[in-house]
């Protein structure tokens, strides 16, 4: 008698995807894993240990803190490339963020879980995106340092499904969209066939991050009414406690807006940027 090999279980695959330290597999075991979802069970009840090691990554790129990034300019040749290795480490971060949103909670809707497999494939096309214009211009992820800002947050809020959702998406994923227009600005003034290539990556990665931050409001919205919380007092408490950055303007209102924003919170977010 054979033995019924055991039946794949979606938070668990995100959890092998979340610990597969190379790039590329990463990238593909997130977008396979996306295309599969709806067709694998999820034990959203279950609690499931976080092993030691998370998340996988590469040897390269060097980690350190941003204070330690040195500065280069856009106009040169490997200053355009270091800005785009930046963005590149951004979202492979980025696949590891929706990753472990969508193993470590358990409890959530099933829909939760599929949102958030579905930001990780999108973060893994944009990871390949860069990736292959950094490859065109002579270069590849980990030829520059990078520094480890989005998974500290990350690790801060393990524990609160509630507070992931107000500082990650909300927070630091939303910044994105306020930081990506300056940086097309800057690219086309560099004007070099790179540099316009570049432009046009990021207008798909900025189109893509208004529904992951979308994702992440209407899943904080949720979490506070099933807990009987105001969302604006309840996300100053949370940026306060769990040391969230201070938002820097100018802010993309519009973009912010179309991600799920209201107006009485754009307000106050614009008056402290």
């Amino acid at each position: 008698m054979t033995a019924t090999p055991p039946v794949p279980e979606l938070r668990q695959l995100a959890l092998q995807a979340l610990m597969e330290p190379d790039s590329q597999q990463k990238v593909l075991l997130a977008q396979y894993l996306y295309a599969q979802a709806a067709t694998i069970f999820i034990a959203v009840n279950e609690t499931l240990m976080a092993p030691a090691g998370l998340p996988g990554c590469p040897a390269r790129p060097e980690l350190r803190t941003h204070l330690d990034m040195p500065k280069r300019s856009p106009f040169t040749a490997e200053g355009l490339a270091a800005l785009l290795h930046a963005v590149t480490h951004i979202e492979f971060n980025a696949i590891n963020l929706a990753l472990d949103a969508a193993w470590r909670f358990a409890g959530m809707p099933r829909a939760y879980y599929l949102d958030w497999l579905k930001v990780a494939a999108e973060e893994a096309r944009h990871f390949s995106l860069l990736r292959a214009q950094l490859q065109a211009m002579g270069y590849d992820y980990g030829d520059f340092a990078a520094h480890t800002g989005l998974w500290d947050m990350t690790q801060k809020t393990e524990g609160d499904v509630l507070a992931r959702m107000a500082l990650v998406p909300r927070t630091l994923e939303a910044r994105g969209l306020d930081a990506t227009p300056p940086m097309q600005a800057k690219l086309r003034k560099v004007g070099t066939p790179d540099a316009l290539r570049a432009v046009s990556i990021l207008d798909i990665i900025l189109r893509d991050e208004i529904g992951h931050v979308a994702i992440g409001n209407r899943w904080y919205r949720y979490l506070c009414a099933e807990r009987g919380l105001e969302p604006q007092a309840t996300y100053a408490v949370l940026a306060q406690a769990y040391g969230a950055p201070r938002l820097k303007g100018p802010l993309n209102l519009e973009a912010r807006r179309q991600a799920g924003f209201d107006d009485a919170e754009l307000a106050l977010l614009d008056a402290s940027a």
